[in-house]
């Protein structure tokens, strides 16, 4: 059995606590992130997480979970036509 394999198995969660501390399970990806936002591909679709001063606090690739820390805003699940174009807006906005 494959890594990627096992990870989609993983059940997906999001727990935000206090608007602070923020952990997703069942990421497969990370796809780019920022003290602003980040873009993670998990086994329920794409998340788009937006706030200020973020950070990524733990990262445990093996069983798809990630914790982020900093003023959460907002968390978004993206359908999959609408990820382009996030991606997009944070490379334009990377590279400026």
């Amino acid at each position: 059995m494959e890594k990627q394999d096992t990870i989609v198995n993983y059940t997906h969660g999001v727990n935000l606590v206090e608007r602070k501390n923020l952990v997703i399970t069942g990421v497969k990806k990370i796809e780019n992130f920022d003290t602003e936002q980040f873009l993670l591909e998990t086994s329920m679709g794409f998340i788009l997480v937006k706030g200020e001063e973020l950070e990524l606090i733990k990262l445990d690739t093996l069983q798809g979970n990630v914790s982020i820390r900093g003023l959460i805003k907002g968390v978004n699940y993206l359908e999959e036509g609408n990820k382009k174009t996030k991606e997009n807006g944070l490379f334009n906005r990377l590279f400026k």
